[in-house]
């Protein structure tokens, strides 16, 4: 019999153990280790960054084995799948969850970064240097004293300047395990150029015929290259891009949803309100006003 797989978003995870947070779009927490263990495999629909601190963790994450020590950093996607959890009874760490939304909204417009969180897809757990430690805590506490300053009028947009300034050194460290680490596989190469290109093309171009052919393979093979490193259909990778965009120029411009339909050449405005609608579950208009 399958094994039913249960979803966690940020506002459950609030329950698990003592945290900090900012609405159900941020939680920090020193705790982690007083968390529930969950005997069934989980769902978890928000962005984890975290550092073992003392002892080890093993889990599976989408059926495979990763093994945490101190010292390392753990990164994890969205809607990966979490199971098989076992910690040492000495582990501790500190854990920030970042949801979806809150996490593409802080690094939307820096492809760089974003890219270098992508190849930690595939690499969730990195060994850190000294210094890269002090630097990941040096922010945690930061970001979590912000936390609780809650007469703060800019207290949300001082939260997400001072986590995109740790999200650069967190791509900082994955830039430097990856310069170290093997060769990539070809898999890997053709997703890694495949999603450069579709930063740079996605408002013009979404079919994966195209990327195929501009990659000199066969859509099946980019397709399977894709889903083989990344757990996602290119379809899924550009739409993905897609929402980025659309999001970025509602929320950082005064451009129409009709200027932003044709920018995006979409056939005209009421697609693209379907399709947003679709994938964000409201309105370009609702999302823009959120």
């Amino acid at each position: 019999m399958k094994q039913l797989i249960k979803e966690s978003d940020i506002n459950r995870a609030k329950t698990w153990t003592v945290s900090a947070v900012l609405d159900n779009d941020l939680l920090l927490t020193e705790h982690i280790n007083e968390a529930p263990i969950p005997n069934e495999p989980r769902k978890m629909n928000f962005i984890i960054i975290g550092l073992c601190t003392k002892g080890r963790l093993k889990y599976q994450l989408d059926t495979q084995d990763q093994y945490i020590n101190a010292g390392d950093i753990i990164i994890v996607s969205e809607n990966r799948i979490f199971d098989k959890y076992e910690s040492s009874s000495d582990f501790e760490g500190l854990v920030m969850m970042i949801s979806i939304n809150f996490f593409h909204e802080i690094i939307q417009t820096v492809r760089d970064v974003n890219s270098l969180f992508i190849f930690a897809r595939s690499h969730p757990v990195i060994s850190l240097e000294n210094k890269e430690i002090e630097a990941f805590k040096e922010y945690f506490h930061v970001i979590q004293k912000r936390l609780g300053d809650k007469g703060n009028f800019f207290r949300r947009d001082l939260i997400r300047s001072l986590l995109l300034a740790m999200l650069y050194d967190v791509g900082n460290f994955i830039y430097r395990f990856k310069e170290t680490d093997r060769p990539q596989t070809r898999a890997e190469s053709f997703f890694t150029r495949f999603i450069k290109m579709v930063e740079e093309h996605c408002k013009h171009e979404r079919r994966v015929g195209w990327y195929a052919l501009q990659l000199g393979i066969t859509p099946k093979y980019l397709s399977e290259a894709v889903k083989s490193v990344s757990k996602r259909t290119p379809n899924q990778w550009i739409d993905n891009y897609v929402l980025m965009e659309i999001r970025v120029m509602l929320k950082n411009s005064t451009k129409s949803v009709k200027e932003i339909s044709n920018e995006m050449n979409f056939p005209n405005q009421s697609f693209m309100g379907r399709f947003f609608k679709e994938h964000m579950g409201m309105t370009p208009r609702e999302y823009r006003r959120s």
